[in-house]
C-alpha cells in the first residue's frame, strides 16, 4: 500500500477534479489520474464518475471523505516540525533516576517550576540501581543522573559541571581541632557505595603516602552516611556543594584532603530518541539549572 494515495485521494474528493487535484498537489494531471486509477484498484470503487463537465464522489467517495482528511492531517502533524511546547496542557509522567545527592539537589526546583509551569506533570525519582542496567535504552527512565559518561552511542549526555570532595564529621569531633591527613586516615570510616563495596579510589590515594584507613560500613546513599557521621565519630567522604544541605542541617563539619582527588563530574544522560522531544527538552533545562546552581553554592 502506497499511503502517498491517501494524500491524492483528499486532494481529489475536495476538489472533484483531476486537474484541480494535481494543480493542488503541484504534480501534472496525467500522474494524479495514473494514481485515481491505482485507488479505484485498490478500493474496488470508482470513487470519483464523470457527469457531464464534472466528476461526482459515488457514495463510497462520500463516506470516507472526512475520514480522509483526518488521516491526512493527522500524518502531516506527525511528520512535521514538532509543534510549540504546550506546558499548561502537557500530561506526561518523567522518571529520573540518580545517585541520591544528586536528586536531592535538584528535585526541590524541578518540583518547584512544574508545578507553576506544568501543573499536569508526574515526576517519578528513582535511586542509583546496585547494578548497571539498560533502562534507559528501554525507556524505563528518561533522565539519569550521575557521575558517569556513557559509553553508548544511543545514550546522549551533558555534562553540566564538577563538585569537589571533602571530609565531613560531626561537630565537636576530635578531628575538628586537629585536622591531618595521618589523622583522618587513622579515624573510623563509612563509605557510599550503591555495590556495598569498602575501598574506592581514595584508599589508593592514601597507599600512595604510606597511610591506610578503616572502613567500618558501606551505606547505599550520601544521606545514610551523613546521618551515621552526625551521630557516631566515623568520618565519610562526599561531594562539598551537593551535600552541602544535608550537611548543614546536621551541623556537620568539613575539611579539604590533602589529595590529588579529581573532581566528580555531574552528568545528564538520557536516551537519543528525545534530543528533539521539546517537553524533554524542557525537563533537562530545568534539570542542568537546578544542579548548576546547586554546584554553585
Amino acid at each position: 500500500m502506497d499511503l502517498n494515495l491517501l494524500t491524492a485521494l483528499d486532494a481529489l474528493l475536495e476538489e472533484n477534479s483531476v486537474q484541480a487535484a494535481a494543480d493542488r498537489l503541484h504534480l501534472s494531471a496525467p500522474a494524479l489520474s495514473r494514481a485515481l486509477t491505482r485507488i479505484r484498484r485498490s478500493t474496488g470503487d470508482d470513487i470519483l464518475v464523470r457527469t457531464g463537465r464534472t466528476m461526482t464522489p459515488t457514495p463510497r467517495a462520500v463516506a470516507m471523505r472526512d475520514e480522509v482528511r483526518a488521516l491526512v492531517q493527522r500524518a502531516n502533524e506527525l511528520l512535521g516540525p514538532a509543534q510549540e511546547l504546550d506546558l499548561a496542557a502537557l500530561r506526561r509522567t518523567f522518571t529520573v533516576q540518580g545517585h541520591d545527592a544528586l536528586i536531592g539537589a535538584l528535585y526541590p526546583a524541578l518540583l518547584t517550576q512544574a508545578a507553576v509551569e506544568a501543573p499536569g506533570l508526574n515526576l517519578r525519582f528513582l535511586p542509583e540501581p546496585a547494578v548497571d542496567t539498560p533502562d534507559l535504552a528501554r525507556g524505563h527512565v528518561d533522565l539519569e543522573v550521575g557521575a558517569t559518561v556513557p559509553a553508548s552511542p544511543e545514550i546522549s549526555h551533558e555534562t553540566v559541571g564538577h563538585d569537589r570532595l571533602v571530609a565531613v564529621f560531626r561537630a565537636g569531633h576530635p578531628l575538628e581541632e586537629d585536622f591531618t591527613l595521618e589523622r583522618f586516615a587513622a579515624a573510623s570510616h563509612v563509605i557510599v557505595s550503591r555495590r556495598g563495596r569498602l575501598r574506592d579510589g581514595l584508599d589508593e590515594l592514601l597507599a600512595e603516602r604510606g597511610l591506610e584507613r578503616r572502613v567500618v560500613a558501606a551505606l547505599p546513599t550520601a544521606a545514610l552516611a551523613l546521618q551515621a557521621a552526625a551521630h557516631s565519630d566515623t568520618v565519610v567522604v562526599v561531594a562539598r556543594h551537593l551535600c552541602a544541605r544535608t550537611r548543614d542541617d546536621l551541623g556537620l563539619r568539613t575539611r579539604d584532603l590533602d589529595l590529588d582527588l579529581p573532581a566528580a563530574p555531574v552528568v545528564l544522560a538520557w536516551h537519543s530518541r528525545y534530543d528533539t522531544d521539546p517537553e524533554h527538552t524542557w525537563l533537562r533545562g530545568h534539570c542542568r539549572t537546578a544542579l548548576a546552581e546547586a554546584l554553585a553554592q
